[in-house]
Formats: C-alpha cells, sequence, structure tokens
C-alpha cells in the first residue's frame, strides 16, 4: 500500500508534466513557425519595396535623360533663330559652320552627349548639319532616308515619342552600335514644303540604359524593354524569359507596381515601372527562393521563443500537477484508512470541484459500506439466534425416542389406538426436528412432516379443524423448501386464528409456480387482523413462545428464507378481520433434475 501511494502521484504528476510539456512545446513550434513565416513574409516583402524604389529610381534618371532628348529634337525642329541670325549673312559656308556649333552645344549642353549618337538637321535646299558621338561622312544623308522606318517616324503625331529600337542605319564598322532608337520631326518653321525635304534626326544609343543598369548590383535580375517587349539592357544572364514576362507587364493595366507570378522555374516577384510617353519598361525579377533570411537572428529568436514557452510550461506543469495532487493524495490516503476498516467520514477530501465529488462519493460509499457491514454483522446475529433456539428447541433425541417407543409398546399391549398413533406421530415430528436447521426438503416430504404435526393437534382439539391441501403440478411434490417452514404456519393459524374464534376452522393450503418462484400459501378461517397488526407481526420477534412446539415464530420464518434466499424473498401476509388470513411464501423454484 505505501508503494502504491508514493507512485500513482509520481507517475500523475510524470503525466501532467509530460502532456503540458507537449502542448508547450507545439504552441511553441506553431509560434516559432508563425515567427519564421512572418519574419520571411517581412523580408520579401522589404526585398520587394527596396526593388520598388531601385525600379523607381532609374526609372526616374531615364525619364528626365529620356525629356532632355525630346527637349532637344523640340528646340532643332521649331527655333530657326538658334541656328540663323536675323541678319543677311551673305557667306554660306559661314552659316554652316555657326549652326554646327549650334548644334553641337545642344548636344553638350543635354548632359547626354555620349549617349547622342546622331543627332541631324536637314534642309533640302540649304543645309545638312549633323553633330553627336560619331563622326559624320557625306553617305549618312542617304543612310536615314533609305531606312525602312525613317517615313514612319517622320509621318508620327507631333505627341507620339514611343521609343522602338531598330538596325543602326550608319556603318557599323566606325564603332557605331548595332541598334538604335531613332526619333524623326519635320521642321516646323520650313513652312510650304514637304516633310522629308526638311528634318530632324535624333538617334540614342541604348548604351544610355545598359550604363544606368551597371549602377546596381551585377547579380541583380534588372531588364529595360520596349513598348514591342524586347529587352534593351540588363545586368546579367538568367534562366527565366525576360521577353515573356515584359509581354505580361506590357499587358498590364498599371504603369508600376510589383505581384507574385509562378513561373516554370519557381515562384517569382516582379517589380515593374513604365513611361507612358516613350512606352519604356523597367522590371525586376525577384526569385521567392533567394531571398536570403537571416538565419542567425530567426533561429536566435526562435530558440529564446521556444525555451521561453518551455519554461513557462515547465512552471505551469510544475504548479498544476502541485495543485492536483495534494487532492488526489488525501483521496489516497483516505482510501488506505477505509482499506483498513476506517469507514468515518472525512470533509477534508470534499469541495466543489471535480476531485473534491470524487471525495463527497467515496465518503458516501464508505457510510454505505460501513452500513452493509454493519446489517451483515446484525444478520449473521439473527442467523446464530435462530440457529440457538432451534438447538433449544430440540431435546436429546435418542432418550426421547427410547421413551416414546416404550410408550408406544405399552399403549399396543393395552390395545389404545389412539395414544399409539399419537406417540407415532410425535416420534416421527421429533426425529425430523432433531435433523439439521436449515436443511432444504421436497415439498412432499415437508407436507408429511406437516401432517405427523396436524395428527397431534387434532387428537388435542378434538377434531376442531380440518386442512385441505392444493397443489397446481405433481411436480412440484420436488421442489426443495426449507425444513421446518410450513409447521409454524400451520400452528399459527391453529393457536392465534381457529382457536381464538371457538368455532370449526379450516386450513387450506395451496402451492403453485408463478414466474419462476415457488408460491406456497396457509389459509385459515379464523378471526383474522388488522392491516396494522400484518404490517407489524413480521417485525415482532418476541411473538415467539415457549408454549409453541417449534419455538420459531412468523419473524424468524421470514428471516430464515432473507438470509437463506435474498430480500426479495419471504412471507407476506393478507387479513380481514373475522373472515381470513393468509400467509404466502415466495422462494426460488428449485427442482432436482
Amino acid at each position: 500500500m505505501k508503494n502504491t501511494q508514493t507512485s500513482i502521484p509520481k507517475t500523475f504528476q510524470r503525466k501532467i508534466i509530460l502532456y503540458n510539456l507537449l502542448i508547450v512545446i507545439a504552441i511553441a513550434t506553431v509560434i516559432s513557425y508563425y515567427n519564421f513565416a512572418s519574419y520571411k513574409k517581412d523580408t520579401i516583402a522589404t526585398e520587394t519595396k527596396n526593388s520598388q524604389n531601385t525600379i523607381h529610381l532609374l526609372s526616374d534618371r531615364l525619364e528626365l535623360a529620356y525629356h532632355e532628348m525630346i527637349n532637344l529634337l523640340l528646340n532643332c525642329s521649331e527655333r530657326q533663330s538658334q541656328f540663323f541670325s536675323s541678319y543677311a549673312i551673305s557667306d554660306n559656308s559661314y552659316m554652316e559652320l555657326n549652326a554646327s556649333k549650334v548644334l553641337k552645344d545642344y548636344c553638350a549642353i543635354s548632359g547626354y552627349s555620349e549617349y547622342i549618337f546622331r543627332l541631324s538637321l536637314y534642309d533640302k535646299d540649304r543645309f545638312f548639319l549633323q553633330a553627336g558621338s560619331l563622326a559624320g561622312s557625306s553617305s549618312d544623308l542617304d543612310s536615314i532616308i533609305s531606312a525602312p522606318w525613317f517615313l514612319e517616324r517622320l509621318n508620327q503625331s507631333s505627341l507620339q515619342y514611343t521609343l522602338t529600337l531598330v538596325d543602326n542605319p550608319f556603318p557599323i564598322g566606325r564603332g557605331a552600335t548595332p541598334k538604335i532608337f531613332p526619333l524623326v520631326r519635320s521642321l516646323n518653321f520650313r513652312s510650304g514644303q514637304k516633310p522629308e525635304d526638311s528634318w530632324v534626326f535624333l538617334a540614342i544609343s541604348p548604351e544610355l540604359y545598359a550604363d544606368t543598369l551597371e549602377s546596381l548590383d551585377s547579380n541583380r535580375l534588372v531588364y529595360a524593354a520596349c513598348a514591342d517587349n524586347t529587352i534593351i539592357a540588363s545586368l546579367t544572364e538568367s534562366p527565366f524569359n525576360a521577353q515573356e514576362i515584359a509581354s505580361r507587364l506590357n499587358a498590364a493595366d498599371a504603369l508600376e507596381g510589383s505581384m507574385e507570378v509562378s513561373l516554370e522555374e519557381g515562384p517569382v516577384i516582379l517589380t515593374w515601372q513604365k513611361n507612358a510617353v516613350s512606352g519604356l519598361l523597367l522590371f525586376e525579377i525577384l526569385p521567392v527562393d533567394s531571398i536570403t533570411v537571416d538565419r542567425q537572428v530567426v533561429g536566435r529568436t526562435i530558440a529564446i521563443i521556444f525555451f521561453f514557452c518551455l519554461a513557462i510550461g515547465l512552471i505551469l506543469s510544475y504548479l498544476i500537477s502541485r495543485q492536483l495532487g495534494r487532492p488526489i493524495l488525501r483521496l489516497l490516503e483516505r482510501l488506505d484508512l477505509v482499506a483498513q476498516g476506517d469507514f468515518a467520514p472525512d470533509a477534508s477530501i470534499e469541495s466543489n470541484d471535480e476531485i473534491g465529488i470524487i471525495g463527497r462519493r467515496i465518503n458516501q460509499m464508505s457510510s454505505q459500506i460501513n452500513t452493509l457491514m454493519e446489517t451483515r454483522i446484525q444478520g449473521e446475529k439473527e442467523k446464530k439466534d435462530l440457529e440457538l433456539k432451534m438447538l433449544q428447541a430440540q431435546i436429546n433425541p435418542h432418550f426421547l425416542y427410547n421413551t416414546l417407543d416404550s410408550i408406544k409398546w405399552i399403549a399396543t399391549m393395552q390395545k389404545n389406538s389412539g395414544i399409539v398413533q399419537t406417540v407415532t406421530a410425535l416420534s416421527a415430528l421429533l426425529k425430523n426436528m432433531a435433523k439439521g436447521f436449515n436443511e432444504k426438503v421436497s415439498l412432499q416430504q415437508e407436507l408429511d412432516f406437516l401432517n405427523d404435526y396436524v395428527i397431534i393437534e387434532k387428537i388435542r382439539y378434538v377434531e376442531m379443524f380440518d386442512i385441505e391441501i392444493q397443489v397446481e403440478s405433481p411436480r412440484l411434490y420436488e421442489a426443495r423448501i426449507i425444513k421446518l417452514t410450513l409447521q409454524p404456519l400451520v400452528e399459527n393459524a391453529i393457536f392465534n386464528g381457529i382457536e381464538p374464534s371457538g368455532r370449526f376452522g379450516l386450513i387450506q393450503i395451496r402451492a403453485w409456480e408463478e414466474k419462476g418462484t415457488l408460491k406456497v400459501s396457509v389459509t385459515d378461517n379464523g378471526i383474522g387482523m388488522s392491516k396494522e397488526q400484518c404490517r407489524k407481526i413480521l417485525t415482532d420477534t418476541s411473538r415467539v413462545t415457549k408454549s409453541t412446539m417449534s419455538g420459531i415464530g412468523l419473524p424468524n420464518v421470514d428471516r430464515r428464507f432473507k438470509l437463506v434466499y435474498g430480500e426479495e424473498y419471504g412471507l407476506t401476509i393478507t387479513s380481514e378481520p373475522d373472515q381470513y388470513t393468509a400467509i404466502t411464501i415466495s422462494l426460488p423454484l428449485e427442482i432436482p433434475s
């Protein structure tokens, strides 16, 4: 018992701690995962924002350069006074020289002269001027006019400035780039002429975009594209189809933004910005898997959270197990006392919680066990008393049998049949009474025993009563019944029912089967009794008197049945004053096979 008392609380505490730790570990894991996911999400959001800022700065820088180019184109196409003075100059060569200087100054003032590949000003009858990063030649005019895109660009609306990458019309051998951005506008100050007779031509080098992107880290996937999805410049080669991505972004309604998309190569974040006038697109591809997370910081944070949760879990587990362990220990101590036979209630184990309810039930159980034990002890005492009374009712059988046998032979010799019959019946009666107490006999044997008793009583009362016996089925004669059951009931019917009435009496004995139960009733037509007397008669053990032959009253007969068969069996009494009294026995039907 001591081992049980010490081991169970420890096991219980271990279980509480284990379960709490599992819950805490699960919570800590979820929190850690959430923290990591949030950190990664914030990192992705930060990288996306940085990418947006970078693209925005690059786009603003390129848009400023683009506007400078447009302003240069407009100045050349609309302001004649910038190239030619208002007074007459006879020397035409001097006029062309002066205009060429102005053209060069324009390129220098723009701040992007190195990316102005060629600036050409043409008037059919007057001049053909050129400036830019590449020296001109006599064939340049034919190269410009014969380019397949020339007339299309010349005839564009004055509001169209979309840049498109085309083949360079000039000989590449002179250091020219293979592609250029052409802009062509007719000279507005030369009215009355065809557009192709006077125009200004501006060729922008795509190196402007390549050099601008080189200000970034070389491992970034940043691209510049035209409105027709042609990639102008990029920092590095990548496994992504940049032209397809440019097509998707140009199809978007928004001029700038970011979005996460899934490509064949994996999930990526795209940030972009478009120039509504030039149609130029800048975008960056951020592979989600390549976004680095500071795992050291995340690891430290997660470790702190995890161990903090673990510490709280251990403390709570200890407090909870201790709080629950104390009342459980009290319950175990109380059960130990109950096992030792102490059934006194203990108020300390009762409370309003679940454990207190268990304690209340233990106290109730202890009280019920105590009551049952007292009842059993009382029953055993009564059983012993009954056995004692039966032993007291028995006399020395051998001496009595020899005496009765001598009387029988004297009466036989004197030819007195009444004495012979009486002595024979009394001898048989006493012989049966002298045998075992609570012995079970057949119903037939019990009726034969009763018949010996009736013979004696009829001689005593001079045929004052008669007996009728009715058994429902012949098989019931074999039913087992406790010996000395019917005699006290018939004795009660004679002494307390028929004799006080002063008239001839009839005692009816009936046996029948009812739902597996043997029923035997003894009914007399004596003085009867009230309901109150019926209720008290089975509980008044003082009714046993020495004047009765058996010395066993009705309460003892009822108690014998309850002790042998159970509380649901025994005697029931019904009676009506001056009419009848019926005593019914109920016992299990036992027929030997």
